[in-house]
């Protein structure tokens, strides 16, 4: 029996990944959808809203730039196992997003403030992970992002880390539509067609 190449290694990890990747969806469009089956059960909140759509495009975003990983020469299982854990990590940010209840909160505000610190630290440690994932890929590949990826990286952590910190409503909103906001040009800029 040949050994397999680790184009078809990829292709089972990749499996494996979307499981838990469609996982993190599922929560997401869940939890949209009830707010739309029951608007008054809990009151929305726009940055709740916000880091709904960031996860989102975050991991539709990364389904997208881990096929970067089918380049790799080898893939071992401490390769693999990290990769469940970095998409183990955007499963908790999503279950974080959207409790399985509401009940002992008056919305999706106080929910969202009470655990922003498990949320945003959750979120500095993606970016992390992330930065190692990127690494994994090889030098060519992390040096063709740039000075501005690993500048990104390290500012995405810091706004985190002081949104850990601080429940002041506008530094919340503003990072959000920043996140957003560049999210979306980073993907469009460096991210726009598979190569």
């Amino acid at each position: 029996m040949d050994a397999p190449t680790a184009a078809e290694t990829f292709t089972h990890i990749r499996i494996v990944m979307g499981m838990v990747v469609s996982l993190s969806l599922a929560r997401l469009l869940n939890g949209l959808a009830g707010i739309v089956q029951h608007p008054n059960a809990a009151r929305i909140y726009a940055v709740h809203l916000g880091w709904v759509a960031f996860m989102f495009l975050f991991l539709v975003h990364f389904w997208w730039w881990e096929y970067r990983l089918h380049g790799l020469p080898i893939i071992e299982f401490t390769t693999y196992l990290f990769l469940i854990l970095f998409c183990a990590l955007f499963f908790f940010l999503c279950a974080l997003i959207f409790p399985t209840s509401m009940q002992d909160y008056d919305g999706y505000e106080h929910y969202f403030m009470s655990r922003r610190k498990w949320f945003f630290g959750f979120l500095a440690g993606m970016l992390v992970t992330d930065f190692v994932d990127t690494a994994l890929k090889g030098r060519d590949y992390f040096l063709s992002l740039g000075p501005e990826y690993p500048a990104r990286t390290a500012l995405y952590i810091v706004l985190s880390l002081i949104a850990v910190m601080t429940a002041n409503r506008r530094y919340h909103a503003v990072f959000v539509i920043f996140a957003l906001a560049y999210q979306f040009y980073w993907i469009f800029r460096v991210y726009d067609i598979m190569t």
